[in-house]
């Protein structure tokens, strides 16, 4: 069977015509739930300790897809599990999302982020959740674990200063914050590794150039590992997506797999 020749401008014009189809096709429908495992091992003293950061669950009710992220998770088998805010939009989706979530089974520590608050969920039942495997919801609080390894603080918006202060000198201290920008905030305090979220990568990034847009509270950090003043931060680009702009685009859903 011969085909008919094309011409290099028509194969070109019809290339240039298919590209925003092909474009779209993949932000619509590929990467929103495309999930990425990312694997990051941290310099210095080695610990033999395995943790995964998640963040900005955004849950709507696609139960399908966060039971992956979760099964995926568990797949990977970590001595814990770090969570950066934003677990639903809509308080209604509360009960299915922490259903879910409870399937994880490594501890999982977690702070809230700004939709927690604006959604006005109850933290009762978040508190329980994160609590059942050993982990917590921390409220400015702060957990020794690892066998006190390890001193990982989560702050929100009023947390105190003494809070920041490390609990043992001889610990890995890893902070736990929604905000990116927050790290302007920490003065002369020194982390192992801080953690954040929110940025959720831009969701749609153009090639050579970046997010197209951020929210606010991110400044420069909206995705991926930066070096900063107070130490190495990670921004994860999120499971979900905002409000219903159910697009991604060169920016996968993600977790984050570190090794210490």
């Amino acid at each position: 069977m011969r085909f008919p020749k094309i011409s290099r401008r028509k194969f070109i014009f019809a290339t240039l015509l298919a590209t925003p189809f092909a474009v779209t096709a993949d932000a619509k429908w590929l990467e929103p739930t495309w999930l990425k495992v990312r694997h990051l091992r941290l310099d210095g003293s080695k610990l033999g300790c395995r943790f995964i950061h998640f963040s900005d669950l955004h849950h709507k009710g696609n139960r399908e897809y966060l039971k992956s992220v979760v099964a995926e998770i568990n797949s990977l088998s970590p001595d814990f599990i770090c969570f950066t805010g934003d677990i639903v939009e809509d308080g209604k989706f509360l009960a299915e999302a922490l259903e879910i979530l409870s399937g994880v089974k490594p501890p999982m520590f977690g702070v809230p982020g700004n939709h927690d608050y604006w959604s006005a969920v109850p933290f009762g039942p978040v508190i329980k959740c994160f609590a059942a495997n050993g982990g917590a919801w921390l409220l400015n609080e702060r957990r020794e674990i690892a066998g006190g390894k390890i001193n990982l603080i989560g702050i929100t918006h009023n947390h105190s200063d003494s809070l920041l202060q490390p609990s043992k000198p001889e610990a890995k201290n890893i902070l736990l914050m929604h905000y990116p920008n927050w790290v302007k905030k920490l003065g002369d305090r020194k982390f192992d590794l801080m953690l954040a979220g929110h940025s959720h990568g831009g969701q749609v990034r153009i090639p050579f150039y970046g997010p197209v847009i951020v929210p606010f509270g991110c400044d420069e950090y909206d995705l991926g590992l930066f070096q900063t003043k107070a130490g190495p931060l990670y921004v994860n680009p999120g499971i979900g997506y905002l409000h219903d702009f159910n697009f991604r685009f060169n920016c996968r859903p993600e977790v984050t797999v570190f090794e210490i």
